[in-house]
């Protein structure tokens, strides 16, 4: 066997039947190969670390027919919330009480609880492959000090450092779309936001400033340079309407984002009409819509019988009308979901189900993929436009194994290289 440079920036190997996902590559004629079911199969050519395609060629190490991906991203989690359900009082059955449940929880949300909590969180997210994390951080107003940042905040700064290199992690304020209709404390929470290269965000759920709140949030998100993330419309009333002034705020300023919307609920909610009508208005402002199975099925359409409605947004309409739509993972073991892990394969295998996405599973990786790296600004290359130290070998040929599993071993191609010829 000939030499192979095995370091990241200047990998030269032929891996040997490899399979990529079709939906994970641009140019899939360039690209080479040959078709197998929902994959490209062939012996994938690496010269100086950059993807050159797949050949017929001689194979410098076999892998056995492994699956190359991108990583996954998780676009929405709460590493400030997970793993404090079994120490809640009682169970919660809607979202209002699952909100009060884990308010009185706070108490118990000391440094060392945070980190121990938030570093399990990382822990679940880095074994399932996941190199890119947007986390949602309660900030407690405190008007008299609207300066005072949470101890949860500062907490995941320090994890921020720690983890960078292995996870790049986003975090974003979450606050009550109410407080922001004060123009002058959204300003102050931008320009702290902006300092630390952050997001910031608000739960809009009907209340009545929220249109001045948003509008504020808009016009400090352009003049700041920050992204956008609301939680928003998450129940199935047919009068919430924040995902509506939203979009039409964002357009009116012109604001060019990234905004992402979380939940979104209610839209199944709507006639076809109103339904139509408002996913065309998000399309037009650009907005990025993110489906949250988990906590949604659990939460949504509580009564004594059994629930009627998933508690999803329309996601095949959003996605038919080019909104680009992604899946997260929400709640984990908290009071808005007492199940679940920290994976994107695992949101997207339930969502799959929950909104009946057709089959290949396959063509849907983008949504935790790509997509969901766009959703939070960030550029992620398909697999043809990779370096080769930024994909990842997984221990199965088969996507649907994939994310069946939920937390499938996986490899960096520079130490998969490495072990197989050391």
């Amino acid at each position: 066997m000939r030499m192979i440079a095995a370091t990241p920036g200047d990998l030269d190997v032929i891996l040997g039947n490899v399979r990529v996902p079709a939906s994970l590559v641009a140019d899939a004629a360039a690209f080479g190969g040959r078709r197998d079911g929902d994959c490209l199969a062939g012996n994938l050519v690496i010269r100086g670390g950059k993807i050159a395609g797949l050949t017929d060629a001689p194979a410098d190490v076999d892998t056995g027919g492994r699956l190359v991906t991108m990583p996954f991203v998780e676009p929405h989690c709460h590493l400030d919330k997970c793993f404090t359900g079994n120490r809640l009082d009682s169970p919660a059955r809607t979202l209002a009480e699952a909100i009060a449940a884990q308010s009185k929880d706070k108490r118990h949300w000391t440094r060392d609880d945070l980190r121990t909590r938030a570093q399990r969180g990382l822990e679940e997210l880095h074994a399932a492959g996941a190199q890119i994390v947007r986390t949602h951080v309660d900030w407690d107003v405190e008007p008299s000090d609207p300066e005072r940042l949470p101890t949860a905040w500062r907490v995941l700064e320090e994890l921020r450092e720690e983890w960078r290199g292995r996870i790049a992690i986003q975090r974003s304020a979450l606050l009550p779309i109410e407080v922001m209709a004060d123009e002058t404390y959204t300003n102050i929470v931008a320009r702290l936001i902006a300092a630390s290269g952050c997001v910031m965000g608000a739960f809009v759920h009907g209340q009545p400033d929220r249109r001045a709140g948003i509008r504020n949030m808009v016009n400090a998100a352009a003049r700041h340079g920050i992204a956008l993330d609301f939680h928003v419309d998450e129940g199935l009333c047919d009068s919430l309407d924040g995902l509506e002034i939203i979009a039409e705020e964002v357009a009116a300023a012109g604001h060019a984002g990234p905004v992402l919307c979380g939940h979104a609920c209610n839209l199944a909610s709507l006639t076809s009409d109103a339904r139509r009508n408002r996913i065309e208005l998000v399309a037009r402002a650009g907005l990025s819509v993110v489906s949250l199975p988990t906590s949604n099925l659990y939460l949504q359409d509580r009564g004594g019988d059994m629930p009627r409605l998933r508690g999803l947004t329309s996601v095949r309409e959003l996605m038919e009308a080019g909104v680009n739509t992604v899946f997260g993972t929400d709640n984990v073991q908290d009071a808005f979901c007492p199940l679940g892990v920290h994976s994107p394969a695992a949101a997207l295998s339930l969502a799959v189900l929950a909104a009946q996405l057709p089959p290949p599973v396959s063509y849907w990786l983008p949504t935790v993929m790509t997509d969901a790296a766009r959703a939070l600004g960030c550029d992620m290359a398909p697999v043809d436009r990779s370096d080769a130290s930024g994909l990842l070998l997984w221990q199965t040929s088969d996507p649907a194994a994939l994310l069946s599993d939920g937390r499938g071993r996986w490899q960096s191609i520079a130490g998969f290289v490495s072990a197989a010829t050391s």
